[in-house]
């Protein structure tokens, strides 16, 4: 048995279980057609904002709350959760996962929109952690606009990095799977960025601003 096989795969993922709150939004996600992050990344995000002591958090792609209910039970009991999304169906989604996890109000801030017209209208070097899950195409495009928004010190992790396997196969050119593979490389190359590539779930990287 290998370390990518399907057994192997589950017993990571069950490792830590989702309650039922994590459980319902992950299947209104499903509903919703915005696949959520797999409960190990979602795992490995609460163990970065928890270590990062995260209160000032960016996450783009709101989906049905699944990754944001993870980062807001890592970060700090006054932390407050940045959520942007295009589509009011799936924040409408989050606000109800939100609510039934008990989480206060002011502690998440909802933003309707494109990405890349809300996260220029944020603060510099403002936050602990910024997480990428939306529009594969425009992942670079996150990738620069969450270094100039994090402190140093502070951590971007992006979802979805091995894309289903594609990034690894040089024969897969669409456009997806090239700004995926595109965005890895600029992590590993940026001098401002000590990057680690973590196969849980889909693939999750991870980069540190170090300058």
């Amino acid at each position: 048995m290998t370390a990518d096989s399907p057994q192997v795969q589950s017993y990571v993922d069950e490792y830590l279980r989702e309650d039922e709150i994590l459980q319902a939004a992950r299947a209104r996600g499903q509903e919703l057609g915005c696949v959520p992050i797999a409960p190990a990344g979602g795992a490995t995000l609460r163990f970065i904002a928890a270590t990062l002591q995260a209160r000032t958090v960016v996450e783009v792609g709101t989906g049905a709350g699944v990754s944001g209910l993870w980062l807001l039970r890592g970060m700090a009991a006054d932390g407050v959760l940045t959520s942007i999304d295009v589509e009011p169906e799936n924040q409408r989604a989050a606000k109800a996962t939100f609510v039934e996890a008990g989480i206060p109000g002011g502690r998440t801030r909802l933003i309707l929109g494109q990405a890349l017209d809300v996260l220029p209208r944020l603060t510099d070097s403002a936050y602990d952690l910024v997480f990428v899950d939306a529009l594969k195409t425009e992942y670079p495009q996150y990738l620069e606009e969450a270094i100039r928004l994090l402190r140093i010190g502070g951590v971007v992790a992006i979802d979805n990095i091995l894309w289903h396997g594609r990034v690894a196969d040089p024969s897969q050119r669409d456009a997806a799977t090239m700004a995926v593979r595109e965005v890895a490389r600029l992590a590993r190359e940026d001098d401002r960025l000590t990057p680690v590539m973590l196969p849980v779930g889909d693939g999750l990287l991870a980069a540190t601003r170090v300058a």
